[in-house]
Formats: structure tokens, sequence, C-alpha cells
């Protein structure tokens, strides 16, 4: 295969933007840890909290892994595209490879953190399980 100066650099728009949603969750991440903090120290330290504690801090290193394969990503792209100005074709074909390879192993931890989210959020409304039973049939009968 023959890729061309513009090949790499394709990927900066969707790096770019995941970069961004990562940055996102980041920083809602941050505020939920600052909360949290806040709740622990004021409260009888709940065995829910500890959970989201533990969870909060995986996730975290996860995004932080998740930014680290994209920022790779995207320098592996910028030195593969001089390769290419410097006509090392074998070295830009290994280099557009690992960024590749960088950027699904980074969408591959986005999953992984956003299926740890939900998990997450269904500790968050565990004490209130008593409430509502939030099964699909029942939903969809009260509908109609």
């Amino acid at each position: 295969m023959d890729i061309t100066i513009n090949t790499p650099a394709l990927l900066f728009p969707a790096i770019s933007l995941i970069m961004l949603a990562y940055t996102n969750r980041f920083l809602a991440l941050a505020s939920r840890v600052r909360a949290l903090h806040t709740e622990y120290q004021q409260s009888d330290k709940k065995p829910t909290i500890h959970g989201q504690i533990r969870n909060l801090k995986y996730r975290l290193r996860l995004i932080k892994n998740m930014q680290a394969l994209g920022v790779t990503s995207f320098i592996c792209c910028i030195v593969c595209m001089y390769c290419i100005y410097l006509d090392k074709m074998t070295g830009a074909h290994a280099l557009f490879g690992i960024a590749m390879l960088s950027f699904t192993a980074s969408l591959v931890m986005s999953l992984l953190e956003i299926q740890l989210s939900t998990k997450a959020l269904e500790l968050e409304l565990s004490d209130m399980e008593d409430l509502e039973n939030p099964s699909l049939v029942n939903y969809i009968k009260s509908k109609f």
C-alpha cells in the first residue's frame, strides 16, 4: 500500500475531536472527585462512597492512558508525515501503523471507561433501588 502525506493527516481531526472528548470526561470526573471528597469528609463513610472512589480512581487511570495513546497517535502521524516528506516510506508505514494501533487502543479504553461509568451510575443509584423497578417491561407498561 502506498501512502501519501495526506493519509496520516486524515487522522488529525479524528484525534483532535477524541482528545477533546477525553478532556471533557476528565473534567467531569475531576468535578465528581472533588464533590465526592467533600461528601466523604462530611459523611459517615458509607460503603457506596468507597465503591465510587475505587471506580473513579480506575477511570482516571484509564482516561490518563486514553489521552497518552491519543497523543502518541498524533505524534506518530506528524513524524509519519515527515518521513513521507523525506521519502522514507518504510518508516512512514511503520509509524502510520503505530498511530492506527495506538488510536484503536485509545478507543477500546474509552469503551471500557464508558462501561465503568455506567457501573458508577448504578452504584450511585443502588441505595434507591427500592423506589421503583427499572425493568423495560414495567417502563413500557407504565407508558401504555
